[in-house]
């Protein structure tokens, strides 16, 4: 079953009744609005004046909901996720923290190549030159130590978008703001993956930042961002003013769960085909497998 995505911009009071999550709101003239607490895979927290009672943030938690709060720029900047993500949790940490570096360097080398790959899928998609993407991905080298990933990200965004000035960076001009926000949203549904699977989302198989609480999930995302720089794309093109990060758009970048992409031939929604692949990550790490599965961009 596919989650929900609830998107609160305004002032709300959130409760709980009977597995329900109950919304109230400041305004008489606004009716109580309930929803299965079950059917919520993502509650995105935005407007600064929103109250939620601690036996619905445990309910959520229960339910492997993840809790998105926002900054004052309407940015997301923290994600709840419960503390036991799964029955086998500890072995799991174990065969996580036990990874070798010649195991992590595959890893991170399958992960780059899926990335570049997808890249180039994208703009062959969009009639736009791909031919270098094509070649770089099939020359990353065990633990990308000639740095494809970085050249190739370069390369794309300077194909990907005609905009004057503009290259990928997070206080960018935009479509920045776009792809911060939608990557944002990619990293929450990434942690929860992983969580889920019972690793832990701060010890990555590349990234390694000691103030990054989320480096296994910064690597694991890296070949789906190009789903989310398509979306943003079609944003662009449809002419919309993208200056402002605006309600709209941000309803359209909370499709990103339910975009759908395929893996190994099957088609699910993103955010199943995210378990998917931190499931085959910890199989790799547990040693029943030597790939990390990944979707392909088509």
């Amino acid at each position: 079953m596919i989650k929900r995505s609830l998107f609160f911009t305004n002032p709300a009071y959130l409760s709980t009744r009977n597995e329900q999550l109950v919304v109230n709101f400041p305004e008489e003239s606004k009716k109580e609005k309930t929803v299965p607490i079950e059917d919520l895979g993502f509650v995105i927290l935005e407007n600064q004046q929103i109250t939620l009672t601690n036996a619905l943030l445990m309910k959520l938690v229960q339910n492997k909901t993840a809790v998105i709060t926002c900054d004052q720029q309407h940015l997301p900047c923290s994600l709840l996720q419960p503390l036991v993500g799964h029955t086998e949790q500890t072995v799991r940490y174990r065969h996580q923290l036990d990874a070798s570096v010649p195991l992590k360097k595959q890893l991170w080398q399958q992960t780059v190549m899926a990335k570049i790959s997808n890249q180039a899928q994208h703009l062959k998609r969009l009639d736009k030159y791909s031919l270098k993407l094509e070649r770089w991905a099939g020359e990353v080298k065990s633990g990308d130590t000639q740095n494809h990933e970085a050249i190739a990200a370069a390369h794309y965004f300077q194909n990907l978008f005609t905009i004057e000035n503009f290259s990928r960076n997070q206080k960018g001009i935009p479509p920045n703001n776009l792809l911060n926000y939608g990557y944002a949203i990619l990293r929450a549904i990434t942690a929860r993956a992983i969580v889920s699977s019972g690793m832990l989302p701060s010890v990555g198989i590349f990234h390694h930042n000691k103030y990054n609480a989320f480096s296994l999930a910064d690597d694991i995302m890296e070949p789906y961002r190009p789903f989310v720089d398509a979306l943003v794309f079609n944003i662009v093109e449809s002419g919309c003013n993208i200056e402002e990060l605006n309600t709209n758009i941000k309803v359209e970048l909370l499709q990103i769960p339910a975009m759908d992409v395929e893996i190994d031939g099957k088609k699910s929604p993103l955010m199943n085909a995210m378990s998917r692949t931190t499931n085959s990550l910890y199989e790799c790490f547990y040693g029943s497998s030597r790939k990390i599965l990944y979707p392909e961009f088509g």
